[in-house]
């Protein structure tokens, strides 16, 4: 229990940072850091250079006077879905700042932030199978229900399915919610059903890394335990490029995630255990802010 009351003095902490922050920069003008993200539908009006196609009604339009575009207005209570990779991939990392320890974190303090806003909050744990499901409910004991939650899993299985957990909540988030999915995304073929989620939610991506997967010292032949399968392989990690072919596939997968992301509207980021995140989640909070003021 005294991990879990540091842990929440630690999110109360970095919470009320990012609040004083937001309404400090954004000059008031800022009323909430998922704002503007549960919409409606509210009515069609003409399109105007500069809509966005995606929003074209084209039953509407195919009536023959014109093309028109949906409007939205914002829903008074929205939804805020946490959907959070807990695979053995997660637990690489110093103690106390592996990935799954800084995705906790994240998770916790943008909990504690929605059930400020009145927003209902809920969360999905995955490996290749659903480790936790909480269904999301509005209140500040709601977020702390799901931070005792993550502190005390314990994943059933070692394994990784991203896609598997996304059909999930394509099933099961019916109301247009605010998904902020957090995961290192070391897997693969989840890039169709991902597009799906983004055109029917409002998606967040938050990929969280660590140095100790890309910067491998020389060490000649040495074991290495991959945590998903429990095989021990031994590689050479004085050989060649080895050591620059791993630095670029990770490099590669955080650029293909920035592009599919760009490409698709989705705000992401990207992190390393051993930043201070708040600042990048403040960063994230305003680019979003500024580009729903705009749509």
């Amino acid at each position: 229990m005294p991990a879990l009351k540091e842990l929440l003095k630690k999110l109360r902490k970095y919470e009320i940072q990012i609040r004083k922050a937001i309404n400090s920069q954004m000059q008031g003008d800022f009323h909430s850091i998922f704002k503007g993200s549960g919409l409606e539908f509210d009515d069609v009006r003409p399109y105007q250079y500069g809509d966005d196609i995606r929003s074209i009604d084209w039953n509407v339009s195919a009536k023959g006077h014109g093309t028109f575009v949906k409007t939205f207005k914002e829903e008074k209570e929205q939804t805020i879905f946490f959907i959070m990779d807990v695979s053995a991939s997660q637990t690489i990392g110093s103690p106390g700042k592996t990935k799954v320890d800084i995705s906790r974190e994240i998770c916790g303090v943008l909990a504690l932030s929605g059930a400020k806003e009145s927003s209902h909050v809920g969360l999905i744990c995955f490996s290749d199978v659903r480790e936790k499901f909480i269904k999301p409910k509005k209140g500040l004991g709601q977020a702390y229900e799901l931070i005792h939650s993550l502190v005390h899993l314990e994943p059933k299985s070692l394994k990784t399915n991203l896609n598997k957990a996304i059909v999930f909540a394509l099933n099961s988030i019916r109301r247009r919610s605010v998904i902020v999915l957090i995961s290192d995304f070391i897997d693969e073929g989840f890039y169709h059903n991902l597009k799906s989620l983004a055109r029917r939610h409002d998606l967040v991506m938050i990929q969280v890394s660590d140095k100790r997967e890309t910067n491998l010292p020389k060490l000649g032949i040495i074991p290495v335990l991959d945590k998903e399968s429990k095989k021990t392989i031994w590689v050479n990690t004085s050989f060649g490029d080895f050591r620059d072919r791993i630095r670029e596939h990770h490099g590669s997968r955080k650029s293909e995630l920035a592009d599919f992301s760009k490409k698709h509207q989705i705000n992401f980021l990207s992190l390393d255990t051993g930043d201070d995140y708040v600042p990048k989640l403040l960063k994230l909070f305003k680019v979003r802010n500024k580009s729903l003021k705009s749509a």
